[in-house]
């Protein structure tokens, strides 16, 4: 479990391994019930590391504070930002929760410190799986999926010029996160 404090607010990110999600809809619905935080709950195979769901975060508030967000929903802020995309629909097909999904990665957050551990604890018991923040880390496999999922090119990667692949790919979508709003 990672906690950071951004723009005033409490952000838990948790991951987990092992899960079993029969109906991820009623997943999603009964962690948000259950506090007043703002929860999303992510494929975890479909986030590139720890820092591309933390920019997203960041996007999503400074949408939110500026007035400029594209959603009335600080959740699902979130996921079209992780996600790269406009449409919800769309966004929810790449990155939200299947029944399929064996490793997932919430994201709980408030004003409130309690109010987002009080989000994560229930999401927690929930979700029944072995708590593991290195789902959201990336693997030959995951790496490919994603490129093929983001549809990002060797050329984009290639012009990055990180040290490295998985740095590239993560690099690209967090620039592709920061340049959501200015493709409404």
């Amino acid at each position: 479990m990672i906690e950071k404090k951004m723009m005033g607010w409490h952000v838990i990110f948790a991951g987990f391994r092992n899960v079993k999600i029969s109906d991820p809809k009623a997943l999603l619905d009964m962690v948000r019930e259950a506090s007043a935080a703002h929860v999303q709950i992510f494929d975890a195979d479909m986030i590139a590391g720890f820092d591309h769901i933390y920019f997203s975060v960041l996007n999503a508030l400074n949408a939110f504070n500026s007035g400029n967000r594209i959603s009335e929903n600080l959740a699902v802020e979130i996921l079209l930002y992780a996600s790269g995309q406009h449409q919800i629909r769309k966004a929810i097909e790449m990155l939200g929760v299947k029944s399929s999904s064996t490793r997932i990665l919430v994201v709980a957050l408030s004003k409130i410190k309690d109010d987002a551990l009080q989000a994560m604890h229930r999401a927690s018991e929930i979700v029944e799986g072995e708590q593991s923040d290195d789902v959201v880390e990336i693997t030959d496999e995951k790496f490919e999926a994603l490129k093929a999922a983001f549809e990002i090119s060797d050329a984009e990667l290639e012009a990055t010029l990180r040290k490295s692949r998985n740095e590239a790919l993560t690099s690209v979508l967090i620039e592709r996160s920061a340049l959501l709003i200015t493709q409404a």
